[in-house]
């Protein structure tokens, strides 16, 4: 049995409504996923709700709702938010079920026996906020905690605890003789130096049922439930074990924002070593979003709603948009006039036009039917074919839209050079006219098969106007010559109608 290229979003608190981050986090994935298919790999593609802990607690409470009832509610609305981003999930993850909680207690029941828990008391600083226990280094200069920590309380507790500190080492040495590890080389730098300018503390796994018993309960002491965050990061593994017939254990690539690398690179390793689990092959760390330069914000108001504007412009150009501004690492400013700019210059001036254009005059002069094969853009195919293969299999996304928009720009100043409507006018033109006629054509089906994984509506849209059945899902078929002579094509349509600005 070969390993199934397994990869994975992180999962996502229920306590709210999906936003571009969440959007924009799954869409990295499904593309990844996507791409990977393209490529002749078999996959996994995993993603869901991480269900239990505080907050869900209280905004369950806020809705006079036991918080079960409300996770069902909120699960529907983000199933149907995956549904709109076209995502090619195999899997949904709920925290909350039988087969995710039985794994979680096991993991536990194990752990304990082999000696990585002990139990203490705790006197010290909790941000229920962001629910976790704060030292006096998180304190600002002038003695208050980070606003983003919410409300501080002190609290003393007995918990359960796992010893990190004795791993340490073992970690550090890992992560630098495995470099690709944590993805982009800044963030692996910044768990590096955390690890080594800081005594690692142990971790706290557990919660005092009195204070919180929204939870999976301790299978060893019924008087605690699970840190939330132990009980999600499981998710990955009791997944996989969830589907023993696929052997997707170790993941290739979970795909996680920045504000939860410590969780994936520093516990999440230290836990699966406990487990006797292999080490995930890599951690892909991606940036945040920020509209007009500033910090999205509910309460501000400064948002974008990712639903409404997938209803207006429609999903591939969403996709298309959050892929090509942003690369996969840094942070993002998401402006009306640039998504607006991009949607009318790339995709309507520049595919939409090139495919439109080559296949109305194909129409118009040939009626509809494939002239003999010439292979004056062959050598731009290829290499726009090569490159995003290369760059598939680096999960360089927006590299690999730049390397795909080389052949359309390609294809485009090609019909300014050879002007088909003026050799249309010239019988003694007929067979240059075929040549320029059939490169046009079999760019826009190469293209179709390279955009497939960004743009998925988009690219089976140009193999149905080309009068090809089937999905143009399979990398393989970007090679040159594909289109036949004598193929008759089917109706051209616009793919990204001019909207008014």
């Amino acid at each position: 049995m070969s390993k199934r290229f397994y990869i994975t979003t992180a999962i996502d608190y229920v306590n709210g409504q999906p936003h571009l981050g969440h959007a924009y986090e799954k869409i990295i994935a499904d593309v990844i996923a996507r791409a990977r298919r393209s490529l002749g790999q078999e996959v996994f593609f995993l993603t869901g709700l991480d269900e239990h802990g505080q907050k869900v607690q209280q905004a369950a409470q806020a809705e006079k709702k036991n918080p079960q009832d409300y996770c069902d509610a909120l699960a529907v609305d983000w199933q149907n938010f995956a549904k709109k981003l076209e995502l090619t999930n195999d899997d949904f993850v709920r925290t909350t079920q039988p087969r995710h909680k039985e794994f979680v207690q096991a993991t536990l029941t194990k752990l304990n026996e082999a000696g990585h828990f002990y139990q203490a008391s705790y006197t010290g600083y909790y941000s229920a906020k962001e629910e976790t226990f704060l030292t006096e280094k998180d304190r600002l200069p002038d003695g208050k905690f980070d606003p983003s920590y919410g409300e501080v309380v002190e609290l003393k507790e007995d918990n359960y605890y796992f010893k990190l500190g004795a791993q340490q080492q073992w970690l550090i040495d890992y992560i630098e003789a495995n470099p690709d590890f944590i993805s982009p080389s800044y963030r692996r730098n910044e768990v590096l130096g955390f690890l080594k300018n800081n005594t690692l503390e142990d971790l706290c796994i557990s919660r005092p049922l009195a204070r919180l018993n929204w939870g999976i309960p301790l299978p060893f002491d019924q008087e605690f439930v699970t840190y939330v965050w132990f009980d999600a990061l499981v998710n990955y593994t009791s997944i996989a074990h969830a589907h023993p017939e696929l052997g997707l254990w170790p993941a290739d690539i979970h795909i996680i924002g920045k504000d939860i690398v410590k969780f994936h690179a520093v516990y999440w390793p230290i836990m699966l070593k406990a487990m006797g689990l292999p080490l995930p092959k890599q951690i892909l760390v991606h940036g945040f979003w920020q509209k007009d330069g500033a910090r999205i914000s509910k309460s501000t108001g400064n948002v974008v709603d990712p639903v409404a504007i997938i209803n207006e412009w429609g999903v591939d150009a969403f996709r298309f948009y959050v892929l090509r501004e942003l690369d996969i690492g840094p942070d993002g400013n998401w402006t009306e006039a640039g998504f607006r700019s991009r949607y009318q210059a790339e995709l309507g001036n520049g595919l939409g036009n090139l495919v439109n254009r080559s296949l109305s005059m194909l129409k118009r002069y040939r009626n509809g039917v494939v002239p003999a094969r010439s292979n004056e853009l062959a050598a731009d195919a290829a290499k726009a074919a090569d490159e995003t293969r290369a760059l598939f299999q680096q999960s360089q996304l927006q590299s690999a839209l730049q390397s795909i928009w080389g052949l359309v720009n390609r294809a485009n100043k090609y019909v300014d050079e050879t002007a088909p409507f003026k050799l249309a006018k010239d019988p003694a033109q007929a067979q240059r006219l075929d040549e320029v006629l059939y490169n046009l054509a079999e760019s826009c089906r190469v293209l179709a098969v390279l955009l497939n994984p960004f743009l998925p509506g988009t690219s089976a849209k140009i193999y149905a106007q080309l009068g090809l059945t089937g999905l143009p899902d399979k990398l393989a078929e970007a090679t040159w010559g594909g289109l036949p002579a004598g193929h008759t094509i089917g109706e051209p349509a616009p793919l990204f109608p001019r909207k008014e600005v």
